[in-house]
């Protein structure tokens, strides 16, 4: 695959996943430093680059991600310096979240991840098409005078052939002249 197109869909992974970690932190009431969201980028862009060559499945995205918002939550949670009234205001007190917290990430990396397999099968099946379309449009133009065709509007004929056993009553009937 293209490096443009591959580092292209790791920045969107990478985007997404630290978009749903920074949100799910912020709406639990705690603050996400700069310096932690940068290094909560850098891991889902090394993360991501690894598995970004080819079409992945929700099998492959959705553990990825889980495991991603596990590094990014205890990560979040480390950086933040919180006084101990925030953290009566947290969903959670220290690195173990509570049952909430856990449905929230759950629901939220599964949504993310059918969100992201399903623009996987859209960004693959463009490019497929997109590449059949240019081979259609590119190979007669790359035919030079002394090639075949590779392919013909019409089937040749090899030689005219002669049906001997033919039963020619077939068909509506003929209009007969008086």
């Amino acid at each position: 695959m293209a490096a443009p197109l591959r580092f292209a869909r790791t920045t969107v992974f990478a985007v997404v996943c630290l978009g749903l970690g920074v949100a799910a932190h912020v709406l639990g009431g705690a603050t996400v430093p700069a310096p932690a969201m940068a290094g909560g980028l850098a891991v889902a862009l090394v993360a991501a680059y690894a598995l970004a060559g080819r079409e992945r499945s929700v099998t492959v995205i959705l553990p990825l991600l889980a495991a991603l918002q596990i590094v990014m939550h205890v990560l979040f949670s480390v950086s933040h310096a919180a006084t101990p009234h925030q953290m009566a205001g947290h969903l959670h007190s220290g690195l173990v979240p509570d049952l909430g917290m856990l449905v929230a990430h759950g629901w939220a990396v599964a949504m993310t991840a059918l969100w992201l397999a399903r623009g996987e099968a859209a960004l693959w099946s463009l490019l497929r098409r997109l590449v059949v379309r240019l081979l259609v449009i590119w190979l007669p133009l790359l035919t030079t005078p002394f090639s075949t065709p590779l392919w013909t509007a019409e089937p040749r004929v090899l030689r005219p052939a002669v049906l001997r056993h033919v039963v020619s009553r077939r068909g509506p009937p003929r209009v007969v002249a008086a």
